[in-house]
């Protein structure tokens, strides 16, 4: 047995909490690294319980089997059962283990770069929170040894609850006659995605399959995918292209024409449909969602699902009738009372990429009218967003610090294009609105090495121009 500081492990391996999860290098990702994290959360949360059933899942990584060994191996060190779910989507797992009132783990990178991984821990309620992760970095465990145990059986049950849950909730012609595009790559959702759809009566296209693992981010669409949209749009005459991140959390969803929609607008469009009386949503989405009308309520959140969750359970605490959440990434988070047609939804709060994905069919083919046509009468308010990778966080921190306090810095980085600051917001990295109403936002990621930038105007191009500036200002800026 080795005894293990989960705080001191986490300064030692670099393998940390981020937004959402631990994460790290693979190569910082050992058994022991992954057997202590597990242990902390079983232990540190008090959950392990002689016998307690723990949902395990997976992404299509290439390190993930690896880590899937280690945590089931401290699974069942400490006394618990491992049900294996095998390779699926992570909201898939998460509805899973709530509906089985179990705890679950997911190992998973999401969106991040090839070489790195991570690790979500579920309780039976639902995704940890911040007061969870804390007692989880206090934890003292002890690790055994490992041996040469074999990948668990696969229980498909989870995924099949999963694909259940959508096939269940829109009639089975919904999608007849419409052809779309599923821009497969490495998504651990694509397999479920298609029989979904294909059982919605659509008309499926399978595009750039592939074994080799890509890490897509729904926030930093790359002008490669920018361009497959469109050339797949005109080639296969699709009415809608759907994809998701690695670990099928977060929707990419391009309308007939190959535009990829933008994750906010998407999140605004189906709490609209489903009847969200209250929605909770970061600080990066765009303000449309408040001049829409459309809700009673917008909270406002830091970056990061566990925020966005603990604002709906502050809603749901409050009275609100009908509370969804969503994220600039298209992640959408259900919550309590929402419905399609009548149909009750099973509240699902965690990011789930599928929900929005059929939601925006669905109000299509019920209104008769191209998927382009679901944003025409919403304020016209347009945002865009890129990163720096690579950038350490610490120049992240010292940047933000001259932003915030310096007028001349803000000069110096931005010139005349935008005018002075009017107003500066510190609720997650800096959000600075000028006196022209157009905004720009920046914040150092949670999970990687990068600077992300989000910027609003009242144009698509001139928002693309000002992320552009902005980033390029700054690698400018660091390598003089």
């Amino acid at each position: 047995m080795t005894t293990i500081n989960i705080q001191q492990m986490m300064a030692d391996s670099g393998v940390a909490f981020g937004t959402s999860g631990a994460r790290g290098l693979v190569s910082q990702m050992t058994d022991q690294v992954c057997a202590a994290y597990t242990l902390a959360f079983l232990q540190g949360l008090n959950l392990a319980e002689p016998g307690q059933k723990i949902a395990l899942g997976m992404d299509l990584r290439p390190s993930s089997p690896g880590i899937v060994q280690a945590c089931a191996a401290a699974i069942k060190q400490a006394g618990c059962e491992t049900i294996f779910c095998g390779a699926l989507p992570t909201p898939a797992l998460a509805f899973y283990a709530m509906s089985q009132h179990i705890p679950a783990i997911m190992v998973t990178g999401s969106h991040i770069p090839f070489d790195r991984n991570g690790i979500k821990f579920y309780r039976a309620e639902g995704e940890i929170s911040k007061a969870d992760e804390a007692a989880i970095t206090q934890a003292v465990v002890e690790v055994a040894g490992f041996g040469e145990d074999k990948m668990p059986a696969v229980d498909s049950g989870a995924l099949e609850l999963y694909k259940q849950r959508y096939t269940d909730l829109f009639e089975r012609d919904l999608l007849t006659g419409w052809r779309i595009g599923i821009y497969e790559h490495s998504s651990v959702a694509r397999d479920c995605l298609r029989d979904i759809l294909s059982g919605l009566s659509a008309e499926v296209i399978s595009l750039a399959r592939t074994d080799t693992f890509v890490p897509i981010d729904t926030e930093a669409v790359s002008e490669t995918d920018r361009q497959r949209g469109l050339d797949w749009a005109k080639e296969y005459g699709l009415d809608a292209i759907i994809s998701t991140d690695g670990d099928g959390d977060r929707p990419l969803i391009a309308d007939e024409t190959g535009n990829w929609l933008r994750g906010d607008i998407v999140g605004l469009l189906c709490a609209r449909f489903l009847g969200a009386d209250t929605v909770v949503t970061p600080v990066s989405c765009n303000t449309a969602i408040e001049a829409s009308g459309a809700f009673k309520q917008v909270l406002r959140t830091r970056i990061g699902s566990p925020y966005v969750i603990a604002g709906m359970e502050q809603a749901e605490a409050e009275g609100s009738p009908s509370v969804a959440g969503f994220e600039a990434n298209g992640g959408f988070l259900a919550g309590n009372g929402l419905q399609v047609a009548g149909r009750m939804l099973a509240a699902l709060p965690t990011r789930d990429a599928l929900l929005p994905a059929l939601v925006l069919l669905a109000m299509a083919k019920r209104q008769h009218c191209k998927l382009s046509a679901l944003t025409a009468n919403l304020p016209q308010r347009y945002t865009a967003s890129d990163r720096l990778q690579d950038f350490p966080t610490a120049n992240s921190q010292v940047l933000l610090a001259q932003l915030q306090q310096d007028d001349t810095a803000c000069a110096s980085l931005w010139g005349k294009a935008l005018g002075s600051v009017a107003q500066r917001d510190l609720t997650d990295g800096l959000r600075l609105t000028f006196t022209n109403g157009e905004i720009v936002h920046l914040r150092p990621s949670g999970n990687a090495p990068e600077l992300r930038c989000y910027a609003e105007s009242d144009n698509m191009p001139r928002a693309r121009d000002l992320v552009n500036l902005t980033l390029h200002g700054i690698s400018r800026q660091y390598a003089a």
